[in-house]
């Protein structure tokens, strides 16, 4: 309370008594007074008339404080306390949002206040107290650590963001997030149903083991033109081809780079080579910049490293917590090798932890149980949410759009855009279907 009440009293010194500075301190006021709140941190913005980062309280598991607590970080843009409030379920890390010309996009169609909700376990959101001594995350074993980094302890760090910042943003609330986030606003919805007017998933996938199965035949028969597909596959086979001139140059990148691998770079390369298809469409990179296979071997190292590159297979990284929830509950993809020669890897069955977890992880038990709980959830109800696709996207393999018919719902729509890759959103749809999903958020958003 006295470090609460300083900080108040400094802010009140700094913004003065103008009108326009009177409301700044009024918000943060309120903000400082919402449950749960430690910290308020003023920062520009071009976008929002306020910006804050803001530390909640939350704890380590479940419902008490028992396993301890940590701070989560949310980066709040303020543009009317009675407009409505797009709470983004970050997947990862939200210190992108800290930029001052960021601008989330259903906010800046609809006017609407943000608030980025960084996830536990990723950059300033971390229980690092559960930590023995001196033990750093990558270290630590399920029992010290991970074990509390659930899907379900994260959607329970959302439903608190709602009950302490819904008594300050009084308008409707919304719920987005991309990929990941888009899979936890999935998630959230199917949980706690009412928390929001209005949620929308960006390319989310909703997998159903630790290799789903889906993805690799929608590399090899559906994405793209069968042309491209054939020019994709030959890219790989060209890699492979010149392995052992460009191996040295792969292993000296990755030592001027720093990164550790739990395989040698021999491996490593190979599932770079096996990633490429999955990078290239994932992000919409044209196949018309393959190189040619009369290109010099410079030009394929560049390529390659550029579209599917060593860093990926890091082990620490700082997408560790990622990895230890698709082994445990996301699930994730496999690799085909068929038709590829010059491999020295034979079997990718449990590469990802085999790659991507330290040891002592690997071992953690896959869990379909939020999977089938989701495909329930949206099979049986009809809430206000809209889904997008990229249509070469990889990830749309494992979403929701060859299974979810919504012919006979009410609400909930799906939208795949021709052509589209994990960058698909609403102001990248043709015009009939952005005006169509702008309609619909517009009467949910105004009850019409």
């Amino acid at each position: 309370m006295k470090q609460k009440f300083l900080l108040l009293l400094l802010l009140v010194c700094l913004y003065g008594t103008t009108q326009g500075q009177t409301d700044t301190t009024a918000v943060m006021r309120m903000l400082l007074h919402a449950e749960g709140v430690q910290s308020v941190e003023p920062l520009h913005s071009e976008p929002y008339a306020e910006k804050y980062v803001v530390r909640l309280t939350q704890n380590v598991n479940g419902d008490t404080a028992d396993k301890g607590t940590f701070s989560q970080r949310l980066i709040v843009g303020v543009k009317g306390l009675d407009r409505p409030t797009v709470m983004v379920t970050e997947g990862y890390f939200a210190h992108y949002a800290l930029r001052p010309d960021y601008e989330e996009e259903l906010s800046r169609l609809f006017d609407a206040n943000v608030i980025v909700c960084e996830y536990r376990y990723f950059g300033e959101s971390k229980p690092l107290a559960l930590l023995p001594k001196g033990r750093a995350p990558e270290a630590a074993t399920w029992d010290d650590y991970w074990q509390y980094m659930t899907v379900a302890n994260s959607l329970r760090d959302l439903h608190h963001v709602r009950q302490s910042l819904g008594s300050v943003f009084t308008g409707k609330w919304l719920s987005t997030g991309i990929s990941k986030g888009g899979q936890t606003t999935m998630f959230y919805r199917a949980t706690y149903p009412d928390d929001v007017d209005v949620s929308v998933s960006y390319v989310a996938p909703l997998n159903r083991a630790v290799e789903d199965g889906r993805h690799e035949t929608f590399l090899a028969r559906t994405v793209g033109t069968k042309a491209e597909r054939k020019a994709v596959r030959r890219a790989q086979q060209e890699m492979l081809r010149r392995k052992a001139r460009l191996l040295p140059r792969f292993e000296q990148y990755a030592a001027d780079h720093h990164y550790r691998y739990n395989a040698p770079a021999a491996d490593i390369y190979d599932y770079c080579v096996l990633e490429f298809p999955f990078a290239l469409w994932q992000w919409g990179t044209p196949v018309s910049t393959i190189p040619s296979v009369k290109a010099d071997d410079d030009t394929w190292f560049d390529y390659f490293v550029e579209t599917a590159g060593p860093d990926y297979f890091q082990c620490p990284s700082d997408f560790t917590p990622f990895h230890v929830q698709a082994m445990h509950e996301l699930g994730y993809y496999g690799y085909s090798t068929r038709g590829l020669h010059h491999m020295s890897v034979t079997d990718t069955r449990g590469y990802l932890p085999r790659l991507m977890l330290p040891r002592q992880l690997q071992q953690i038990p896959f869990d379909d149980t939020l999977y089938r709980h989701t495909v329930n959830y949206l099979k049986e109800n009809d809430p206000r949410h809209i889904f997008i696709y990229g249509e070469i996207d990889p990830w749309t393999a494992s979403g929701v759009a060859d299974w979810l018919d919504c012919s006979s719902k009410q609400n909930m729509r799906v939208y795949v855009q021709p052509r589209g890759s994990h960058r698909t959103r609403i102001g990248t749809m043709p015009e009939q279907q952005r005006t169509e999903i702008m309609s619909r958020l517009t009467k949910w958003l105004t009850n019409e």
